[in-house]
């Protein structure tokens, strides 16, 4: 007996079997959402509902019902008005609810109160996201980002929201001065330990910027996907490397991110980066604390916003990401870099499918977007070439004789540069068309003096 209840806590501290009420009090008139990324209240609402419903399933638990409520003022004890609280504390007990999720911002008391009417654990959206960031992280990296995102979360919570953060410590020791409160203490601790993360994490962005040294070094420009989550980034970046991404129907199923080497129609390489899927509401100490992994995404040198065209959100969503973008510095002309890929049309009807292809023929040059199907491989070839015209942009056109003997030149000019054409003169000599970015132009010419730039017409002229 004692061994079956044991095992029954387990699996409730597991979050495996805890029964779980998703609540989503949304607005019922235009407001910025709380984070300020974004507009939330101009979304859908069944779809925010059930975005919700997948952020608690994203941590396997066992959903026992949804909760729509239309909110006209957020009261400041405990965010819904008072019969609305006892309705759903009412449903609680009915279903022996042991966690209600909150789709929106609590505050520590709003928390304590609602916890108190309920008699169940509550937790808000952010320390939902937290909780799911928690459980995904592979990496050593991953793993101290949320850590640090927790840690500021917790330390925003500090607010004497539990009895027992009242109580005062002696001060023993290294435990705390005399006299300080058990808050304090709390805060202290919590505030160490961010700084060594934050140490910790300034070392992993040195190394991570050793590693883009070395990947200049060789020209294999990174080419990155963003993206709302669940927008099917893991499956195309699956398709296009034939890579084992964990690539599932949930949300943040990806979060450390992944680097494969692909090849462009021809024969470029390229490093395809697949990251972090974006959220509306994502909290701002989550993009502060994956700050160095998403570097990745600003160097990156073409950035593929992928969209989910067959959810019904989808302009929404595509706002959200544009606005973290934002943040991230990526808009004006930084923004150029990005492409459009609207996914999923495997998903839509033949109605529908036709007006976006209409849609996307509106719209002019870079502009406009590539549909694809990352599911069925439809599109993807037109995606490829695209991206490479986009890549060649500005890079300059090369053309160098060598003598066939010369083995460690050409195997210079493949590790160096783009080789786009090998050619075998009558004399025996290797004519090679080469690819490369105006920053390596230097470099190349200096190696090779001989070489001429090849104008995208016949004409040439000797580089200088």
């Amino acid at each position: 007996m004692n061994e079956k209840t044991s095992a029954s806590k387990d699996q409730t501290t597991a979050g495996a079997a805890t029964k779980a009420l998703v609540v989503g009090p949304y607005p019922t008139r235009a407001r910025p959402s709380e984070s300020g990324a974004g507009q939330g209240a101009e979304r859908d609402p069944v779809a925010r509902l059930a975005e919700a419903v997948g952020l608690a399933e994203a941590i396997d638990l066992d959903i026992v019902g949804e909760i729509g409520v239309s909110l006209h003022d957020v009261r400041p004890a405990t965010y819904l008005g008072k019969g609305k609280v006892e309705e759903i504390a009412e449903t609680v007990k009915a279903a022996e609810v042991e966690l209600v999720t909150m789709d929106c911002q609590l505050s520590p008391v709003q928390q304590r109160n609602l916890e108190k009417a309920f008699g169940a654990k509550v937790i808000d959206r952010t320390g939902l996201i937290l909780e799911i960031f928690g459980r995904r992280a592979r990496t050593k990296e991953g793993a101290l980002q949320v850590e640090l995102a927790h840690l500021a979360y917790q330390k925003s919570r500090l607010v004497r929201s539990w009895t027992h953060l009242e109580r005062q410590r002696g001060g023993f020791g290294f435990l705390g001065g005399p006299g300080e409160t058990q808050i304090e203490t709390d805060r202290r601790l919590i505030e160490e330990r961010m700084a060594r993360i934050e140490r910790d994490l300034d070392q992993v962005k040195r190394t991570r910027g050793l590693h883009r040294k070395k990947r200049r070094e060789v020209p294999y420009p990174v080419v990155a996907l963003v993206g709302y989550t669940n927008a099917g980034k893991s499956t195309l970046f699956n398709r296009l490397t034939k890579a084992g991404v964990l690539a599932e129907d949930m949300l943040f199923a990806t979060l450390d991110p992944t680097l494969r080497q692909i090849r462009l129609p021809h024969g470029a390489k390229i490093l395809l980066s697949d990251t972090v899927g974006f959220i509306s509401d994502l909290p701002t100490m989550l993009i502060s604390a994956f700050r160095a992994t998403l570097e990745e995404v600003t160097l990156a040198d073409v950035i593929l916003h992928v969209r989910d065209v067959s959810h019904p959100d989808w302009e929404a969503q595509a706002a959200d990401v544009e606005s973290i973008l934002g943040e991230l510095g990526l808009s004006g002309e930084a923004g150029t870099r990005i492409l459009e890929v609207w996914n999923k049309i495997d998903a839509l009807d033949a109605d529908r499918l036709a007006a976006l292809r209409i849609a996307a023929r509106g719209r002019k040059g870079a502009d406009r977007p590539s549909l694809v199907s990352a599911l069925t491989g439809e599109g993807l070839d037109a995606l490829l070439e695209r991206i490479e015209t986009r890549l060649a942009e500005g890079r300059i056109r090369l053309e160098v004789e060598l003598d066939p003997a010369d083995g460690a030149g050409i195997a210079w000019l493949h590790a160096h540069t783009e080789v786009l054409d090998r050619q075998t003169l009558a004399d025996g000599r290797a004519r090679l068309v080469v690819r490369v970015a105006p920053e390596r132009f230097d470099g190349v010419t200096r190696r090779y003096p001989q070489a001429e730039v090849r104008a995208e017409a016949s004409s040439r002229r000797r580089a200088r």
